[in-house]
């Protein structure tokens, strides 16, 4: 008779009922549900996250469809949104040192263009557009401007690796760079005819016409 009448009584399993799953909502609209539920909440941690909006739900313990009684507390981890970082100032630098610039700050260089002038130090940034101090999400291009002095026969070389051969080749052409050498390797990791390997590193500048030795995925 206890274990069939009192103990359910004590542990009230009959009040259980499985947790719905939050991830996704907004903590304000979680917390009128939970309440509902006659359950609370507290944030446990907060953390960036790309593509999700601040105050979203990231996760929740416990996790959506455990068996949990009113009262019980659920934690969550809550978004702070996109992390936003400054562009840092990168004027006067050569093209190399701009690129470790950015990948310092976890940026990324998009597109180099050319101005050509005779007052202004050769071969170094002119500036970057966006404009350096400007927020930018996290992993974002940064273009640069760079000086080249009077006219002249030289470009520099673009990250061709993750691209297809043929967006490679479309690139380099673009930046009046040449295909060398094409070798194949087989990685399963990759999409066949994924560009693996370049042979000239992304910034380095290069005379216009250089052929571009590429490594290519294969699948056998």
């Amino acid at each position: 008779i206890a274990d069939s009448i009192v103990m359910p009584v004590v542990t009230r399993h009959g009040d259980e009922f499985p947790l719905p799953d939050f991830a996704g909502q907004r903590v304000v609209d979680a917390q009128v549900a939970l309440k509902d539920l006659g359950l609370e909440f507290e944030i446990s941690s907060e953390e960036f996250s790309p593509g999700e909006e601040k105050g979203v739900v990231l996760n929740q313990f416990p996790i959506a469809g455990t068996e949990v009684k009113e009262g019980r507390t659920i934690k969550f981890v809550v978004s702070l949104g996109q992390k936003m970082i400054p562009i840092p100032d990168l004027a006067g630098l050569s093209v190399r040192q701009a690129i470790l610039n950015l990948e310092t700050a976890k940026l990324e260089l998009g597109e180099i263009a050319w101005a050509f002038s005779d007052t202004l130090p050769e071969r170094v940034v002119v500036f970057s557009y966006p404009a350096a101090g400007t927020d930018i999400p996290l992993g974002s291009p940064v273009n640069l401007m760079v000086n080249r002095g009077r006219a002249s026969n030289f470009t520099y070389m673009p990250k061709v690796i993750g691209l297809t051969l043929d967006e490679a080749t479309a690139r380099l052409e673009d930046k009046l760079l040449k295909v060398g050498i094409v070798t194949r390797r087989t990685d399963e990791n990759f999409l066949p005819e994924t560009v693996l390997e370049q042979s000239e590193e992304e910034g380095t500048e290069l005379d216009v016409g250089t052929e571009i030795d590429l490594v290519v995925s294969s699948t056998g």
